[in-house]
């Protein structure tokens, strides 16, 4: 029954977004590719929240989209340097 209970927990934060880790970079087995796309979600989740809070204006919006594309840059280098896999 405990465990059933921190399962349900567990999926709720995980579909709630309240854990600092996704389910995809826990199956990672390099450290840096997992803060590479821990870096990547930060990124893609900021823009996300702050354009549903208030209208941005030019030079915000594009600050927040050229961090999420740095961060996916830097992803794709690293993936194609070090072909990291997935557990």
């Amino acid at each position: 029954m405990l465990f059933i209970r921190l399962l349900a927990i567990f999926l709720l934060g995980v579909f709630n977004r309240c854990l600092m880790c996704s389910a995809s970079t826990l199956a990672i087995s390099c450290p840096e590719h997992a803060r590479l796309e821990s870096e990547f979600q930060e990124a893609r989740d900021r823009m996300r929240n702050l354009m549903r809070l208030r209208k941005l204006t030019h030079s915000e919006e594009r600050q927040l989209a050229d961090k999420v594309a740095l961060a996916i840059a830097r992803l794709k280098e690293h993936l194609t340097e070090h072909r990291c896999q997935r557990w």
